[in-house]
């Protein structure tokens, strides 16, 4: 389970019910002489805006406190299972489709093959049909659905949705993906770059106290997930994180996707280690690497490490500019035992400045093919358990 952070300073004198329910976000029980404490305001208020939060669901009583004579008093807490949510994971050719509740624990999931190059409409239907199989296994078990939060596999413009200029997906560009899933389920859709839900699931799930943490996902393409003093940073376009066109030197001669020459994913992204391999009489497909690596082969180890390596050229400037505390490495690459995260440690710790490394962890993601789930999950419950959004909820109850 992923509960929310709560606000790093009590918020005082505010009178709002979704105010006052941003502070249990942590899932702490707490009383209302506690929660008058904490937000200086009288008691009677505080009755009234509990009472009005646990019309909504979003906050249960979880049994009495300690009591110093007399009746216990009645604790509250958050209470995730008020509402789902239903989180999206497309790749180029997979797809993850869970019922979450707000929380991030997983309900009920189903994985299935599909080929983002046909297209968003027939993609988008076979994501809706899967997610009405799965709502409706669930049944009365899960509460009513909040909000769809969804990861594609290229750049987005966040605020709109819609998927911008993606270079793996024809089709797709500036398509209305948010309004196409709405015509199915009428809740908020959000939609996000997958390394981007990747970094804000990882960091949440795994290193919640880690506010500037890197995620690298190194698979067909290179990208990576930026968060800084604990929120996602998109950049002005949402284009921030694009490793894989970042030119590194080895690369000089190696002609690109992108139009550019030497750029990072040329060079060290499955197809091309696959191809750079098959050049030297090695008959490898892309997905056959980490196989071949975690049995020893002496080619595809090489050509990981080395793919390492040219990450980590990228990477050490990353650390010397953004100064983060964690680089995780996620996608299909990074599986294949410690290779890959052998040779961005080799280059990155030895190019970086010391004060810059001093406390730096490089490590292999722990949510695996969990990660972009957990992240879209998390998009939607900041959204709809934001103090506005819990306030709109609560002036609508009767």
């Amino acid at each position: 389970m992923v509960l929310l952070s709560v606000p790093a300073v009590p918020l005082l004198g505010s009178a709002r019910s979704g105010d006052l329910f941003q502070l249990l976000l942590d899932g702490a029980p707490r009383t209302r002489a506690e929660l008058a404490a904490l937000t200086g305001l009288a008691r009677s208020t505080i009755a009234v805006r509990v009472d009005a939060l646990m019309a909504t669901g979003f906050v249960s009583a979880v049994g009495g406190a300690a009591s110093s004579g007399g009746r216990p008093p009645s604790r509250f807490a958050f209470n995730p299972a008020a509402r789902t949510v239903l989180a999206v994971d497309l790749g180029a050719s997979h797809s993850v489709i869970a019922v979450t509740d707000l929380a991030g624990t997983v309900l009920a999931s189903l994985r299935a093959e599909i080929a983002i190059g046909e297209g968003p409409k027939p993609v988008l239907d076979l994501v809706i049909d899967h997610a009405r199989q799965l709502l409706d296994s669930l049944g009365t078990q899960a509460g009513g659905l909040s909000g769809v939060g969804i990861g594609l596999p290229g750049p987005v413009d966040h605020t709109t949705g819609r998927p911008a200029n993606p270079p793996i997906m024809p089709g797709w560009h500036d398509f209305d993906v948010p309004g196409y899933v709405r015509r199915a389920f009428d809740v908020p859709v959000l939609v996000d770059n997958d390394v981007n839900i990747m970094a804000l699931g990882e960091q949440r799930t795994h290193w919640p106290d880690q506010g500037n943490l890197l995620f690298v996902k190194a698979s067909t393409g290179i990208g990576a997930g930026i968060i800084g003093n604990g929120q996602l940073q998109r950049g002005a376009m949402g284009s921030a994180g694009d490793l894989g066109h970042v030119r590194v030197a080895r690369g000089a001669h190696v002609f690109c996707r992108c139009g550019n020459i030497g750029c990072l994913e040329a060079l060290a992204g499955a197809p091309a280690i696959a191809a750079a391999l098959a050049s030297h009489g090695s008959d490898v497909r892309a997905g056959e690497l980490v196989a071949l690596a975690e049995h020893g082969n002496p080619a595809a180890v090489a050509a990981l490490r080395q793919a390492g390596r040219d990450l980590g050229e990228v990477l050490a400037t990353c650390v010397s500019l953004l100064n983060p505390s964690v680089i995780v490495l996620g996608g299909s690459l990074a599986t294949a035992g410690d290779h890959l995260l052998a040779g961005v440690r080799e280059v990155v710790y030895n190019r970086s400045l010391p004060l810059a490394t001093a406390h730096l962890t490089i490590a292999l993601a722990r949510s695996a093919d969990d990660a972009g789930i957990l992240g879209a999950s998390m998009l939607v419950a900041q959204h709809v358990l934001s103090a506005d959004a819990i306030e709109a909820v609560v002036a609508l109850q009767p």
